[in-house]
């Protein structure tokens, strides 16, 4: 028997958001297809958030579409969120798992396995039964990792996620994050950090004041970006 239909490719399509007056996004378009990591990247400002937010169904686009392979509500089921700064229950660090399996109606005689076997993945088994929120942030950040993994989401949409952390910590989480890859979930990344970008991109989308510049394949993107904003990015000049 063949498994679920894929909610990929995801279809962006000129796509605009407002807020206050100010257009924060203004007419951008992509497809993202299943396999590749793809990593937003641009400097602070530049819609990266915003856009992950705007994909993953938490914000309305001003204008434009947000397209699935399947309708929104069975897609809405198969993608995962992680924020640069994880929201913690007030509970245990597995009980964090447990509820969100709980919350996508996972039964639960397999909430406590595959809770344990998320916590085993992110190398946090020894902290199962401590509060979540007094959890180092390199803790948090890969419980919060663990707690999207154990969904099994198809897509995972991923802000930031060791902008807070040291290189210890990062290292852990993008050890993680290549785990996810590995196993046929699609990244979607935001990040500024070159290095991070270099480390984990298969194909760049460059983002500057809103507006998605480039769509390239990393290598090519790194190796000669093809606009001048891009350049300046790449060779650490201020962006205005």
């Amino acid at each position: 028997m063949s498994g679920p239909a894929s909610i990929l490719p995801l279809q962006v399509h000129r796509l605009a958001f407002e807020a206050g007056g100010t257009r924060l996004l203004d007419d951008v378009s992509f497809d993202l297809q299943a396999g590749r990591r793809t990593v937003l990247l641009g400097p602070n400002g530049a819609g990266k958030s915003l856009l992950l937010r705007l994909c993953h169904g938490l914000l309305r686009p001003t204008s434009g579409e947000v397209r699935w392979a399947i309708d929104s509500r069975r897609s809405a089921r198969r993608q995962a969120m992680v924020f640069q700064q994880p929201v913690m229950l007030r509970r245990s660090a597995i009980a964090n798992i447990t509820h969100a399996l709980a919350a996508h109606d996972v039964p639960r005689g397999d909430r406590l396995p595959r809770a344990n076997a998320a916590l085993a993945l992110a190398g946090l088994s020894h902290v199962a039964r401590r509060p979540a929120r007094v959890l180092s942030g390199g803790e948090q950040q890969r419980l919060a990792l663990a707690r999207a993994w154990a969904t099994e989401p198809e897509i995972l949409f991923l802000d930031e996620p060791t902008a807070s952390l040291d290189p210890a910590a990062t290292r852990a989480v993008e050890t993680l994050i290549e785990g996810f890859h590995a196993a046929d979930t699609k990244i979607v990344m935001a990040t500024h950090d070159l290095g991070q970008a270099r480390r984990i991109a298969d194909d760049i989308l460059f983002l500057h004041k809103g507006r998605l510049l480039e769509t390239s394949d990393a290598e090519a993107f790194f190796e000669k970006p093809q606009t001048e904003e891009g350049r300046a990015f790449i060779a650490g000049d201020l962006l205005w």
